[in-house]
């Protein structure tokens, strides 16, 4: 098989379980908390990195903002090999009492793209995988995290989550919002690979704190190493998978 053309990877060059960021900066983040790690390659929004963790080989790869860019980076880390994808990213809480340095691992996620309609009907679920999201738990409890577990929506349109659809997902008892999860769900299922996700939450949209709009001596004290936390939970997890 040729190397592939967005990620610049061919068989053998990845492992079998990814960390898939959305954000590029974040691969480092997460290479920082490796024993060891080097750059595979690195094109457009796809930063591809291979990493030891308490010694489980992995690869880490961001995957860009969206679904679209997603299904590119899963689809392409399918092709050469990848078999288990860990999302890391963030997420806008659509419940009250979820506050912001919370966490939460999806269970599954609406499917309000368009990415994944493009591959089947709307109303097939995108599901996380039971195995990754007890990982996910295993690794949150070990380390005394609370966390919130349950279904997550994912939207296209960052700047037009109006009050009619926080309002709708609020109505339905989805945690949160991101950008992601569900094009991961929907091809890792139909590829029958694995997928799980774990996210931090930088908002809420039901309390009216959009991302970014909080300054950062007025956040509880969680949310100022919450991504650092979650990246551990994640890489727990990679273990708990490998060893299974």
């Amino acid at each position: 098989m040729a190397k592939q053309p967005h990620i610049l990877c061919e068989p053998g060059d990845l492992n079998d379980i990814a960390l898939v960021p959305g954000d590029p900066g974040r691969v480092e983040r997460i290479a920082g908390q490796c024993d060891d790690h080097s750059l595979v390659a690195e094109n457009r929004e796809y930063r591809v990195v291979n990493a030891t963790y308490g010694g489980v080989d992995l690869t880490l790869c961001s995957t860009g903002i969206g679904a679209p860019s997603t299904a590119v980076a899963v689809e392409e880390l399918a092709n050469v090999g990848v078999e288990t994808f860990l999302r890391v990213g963030t997420t806008g809480a659509l419940q009250h009492g979820i506050e912001i340095g919370d966490m939460v691992v999806a269970t599954a996620a609406a499917k309000d793209e368009g990415t994944t309609k493009r591959y089947e009907d709307a109303t097939v679920p995108a599901v996380a995988t039971h195995e990754v999201v007890a990982a996910l738990l295993a690794g949150a409890q070990a380390r005394d995290e609370d966390i919130h577990v349950g279904p997550i929506a994912t939207d296209d349109a960052f700047y037009a989550e109006t009050e009619a659809y926080v309002e709708r997902w609020e109505a339905a008892g989805l945690l949160s919002v991101e950008m992601e999860a569900a094009a991961l769900f929907t091809l890792a299922r139909r590829k029958g690979l694995d997928a799980g996700a774990i996210c931090t939450v930088d908002g809420n949209l039901v309390a009216g704190t959009q991302k970014g709009e909080t300054d950062d001596d007025e956040l509880p004290e969680k949310a100022h190493d919450n991504v650092e936390r979650a990246i551990g939970i994640a890489l727990d997890a990679v273990v708990t998978l490998d060893e299974a």
